[in-house]
């Protein structure tokens, strides 16, 4: 198949659109500002879903559902958090229709209006803890550990396959505790979680921080979050965990008997990724050629391609392929053997190169004279013969290879993209001529944040934890800083 994709110097966000939709990741909808995630695309989104539920049930939480519908008088009672998604939402006014008095269609029937309008659940915090006030009664109950897989509208008027729809899966964790300790640990664990899967598993690594008080999440007292370079200079929120306090708790009167018998408001967190990732995905780890799949993420390891003339030859390369698939399958290792015959080999070379299968054998009949395969890995383009003896156990060593080697190329980018700005102006000319992550002192104030934000479209992507105290003064006010925080213009 021919890829004809646009190169990332010639317009990054037409190659991001493109390799999204003509690797058969996602395809627009019907519906304004929505997607279709097709099943290649869905497939690596189960891997995610996989991976980070068994560890969420490991560290003790379990999946519940709650309604799509939330009554608007809910959102009202915590009013920060009204507040910050009040733009976004979609309104349920009306519950039937009925056909239009011209016979041309349907309308909206007038006598069907709901005596409370619902809110399409754009966040779920408020039905939870609507729900948690008659689950939690005594010290017993807690912790409560509650995650949810859900999807959520939240109405975009500019939106980007994966990085910003209309609506888009997550998991949103909610939980319940004793003291302020308690889900303090929770939200730094569950930070730890994240960071820990977007390095190790997508192959993304990442930066871990503390929002501003501006950008922290609407009714939080400490929003915690993971942040990524991208190619084109451009950060990435990969995902954020919340530390509410007990603002949710007072809103839906949520108490609990201590053990002393007094009775006390618990504290919360919340805590979320979505299906951002798979853009980030797209955007850490994707070339010219198209998709690069970590192999921990992929749902294909490796494909064998057959190239032959006779039938009989594909039968004995078939004979080939049977036995090395059942070494793999036991190794856990996915391996496809396509023998479509409606396609030539060069053609599936390439779908599997834009797909970005990390591992492709080809086999001919003088391979199988030889003993021998072709092996190419994605990440690199390289291409080698090998044996097929102890072929298996070269693929799993491959594998983890190319898995380090993704994780380094990333870094090691964001490396050379990571700049140290002392002034206001060198830091203006390394958003406007660099990009990358920008490390400058800040005074603190909401202010010089929204100042620098309007004039250079950059933002405070994070207060690093892992930061080293450092005196300094601030690049705008002059005023006294302690650290430097982390700038970059963001998606």
């Amino acid at each position: 198949m021919a890829k004809d994709l646009t190169s990332r110097n010639e317009d990054y966000a037409k190659w991001y659109n493109e390799l999204v939709i003509k690797s058969g990741l996602a395809d627009y909808s019907a519906v304004r500002g929505c997607m279709v995630i097709k099943p290649y695309g869905y497939s690596i989104w189960e891997e995610m879903k996989q991976y980070l539920d068994r560890r969420f049930k490991e560290t003790g939480h379990q999946n519940a559902s709650f309604p799509l519908l939330i009554p608007k008088s809910f959102f009202a009672r915590e009013a920060k958090h009204v507040e910050g998604f009040a733009k976004e939402c979609a309104v349920v006014t009306h519950y039937r229709l009925k056909e239009s008095p011209d016979g041309e269609g349907l309308i909206v029937d007038p006598d069907a209006k709901l005596e409370e309008e619902l809110i399409v659940r754009p966040t779920s915090e408020t039905i939870i803890w609507n729900t948690y006030k008659d689950w939690i009664q005594s010290y017993r109950d807690l912790p409560l550990l509650i995650n949810q897989w859900a999807n959520v509208v939240r109405w975009e008027m500019r939106t980007r396959l994966f990085l910003r729809t209309a609506e888009f899966f997550w998991q949103e964790g909610h939980t319940a505790h004793e003291s302020k300790k308690e889900a303090v640990e929770e939200s730094r664990m569950i930070l730890d979680l994240y960071a820990d899967f977007m390095e190790n598993i997508m192959a993304v690594p990442v930066i871990k921080g503390v929002k501003t008080e501006s950008e922290r999440f609407a009714g939080a007292e400490d929003t915690f979050t993971v942040e990524a370079l991208m190619q084109d200079g451009k950060a990435l929120q990969m995902g954020t965990s919340h530390f509410l306090g007990q603002n949710f708790a007072k809103a839906f009167d949520v108490k609990y008997l201590s053990k002393e018998g007094k009775e006390e408001y618990v504290w919360a967190t919340s805590w979320g990724v979505s299906t951002r990732m798979m853009g980030a995905l797209v955007m850490v780890h994707g070339d010219d050629n198209g998709l690069i799949i970590p192999p921990k993420l992929a749902p294909v390891h490796v494909v064998m391609v057959p190239i032959y003339r006779k039938e009989e030859q594909l039968a004995q390369i078939r004979e080939v392929a049977d036995k090395l698939k059942a070494e793999l399958d036991a190794m856990g290792i996915v391996m496809k053997f396509d023998d479509r015959d409606n396609y030539r080999p060069g053609w599936k070379f390439n779908e599997y190169e834009l797909q970005g299968v990390p591992l492709r054998i080809a086999i001919g009949p003088r391979d199988l004279e030889n003993e021998s395969v072709e092996l190419a890995r994605r990440d690199t383009l390289e291409k080698t013969t090998v044996s097929l003896a102890g072929l298996s156990t070269r693929i799993q060593t491959l594998l983890d290879e190319i898995q380090q080697n993704m994780f380094e190329k990333a870094r090691s980018f964001r490396e050379k993209n990571t700049h140290y700005a002392d002034s206001y102006e060198e830091f203006k000319e390394i958003i406007k001529n660099k990009g990358g992550f920008v490390y400058a002192h800040w005074d603190g104030s909401a202010e010089t944040e929204e100042k620098i934000k309007q004039e250079t479209k950059a933002s405070i992507r994070c207060i690093p934890l892992d930061g080293e105290p450092e005196e300094g003064s601030c690049m705008i006010s002059g005023k006294p800083s302690k650290q430097r925080v982390i700038f970059a213009k963001a998606y």
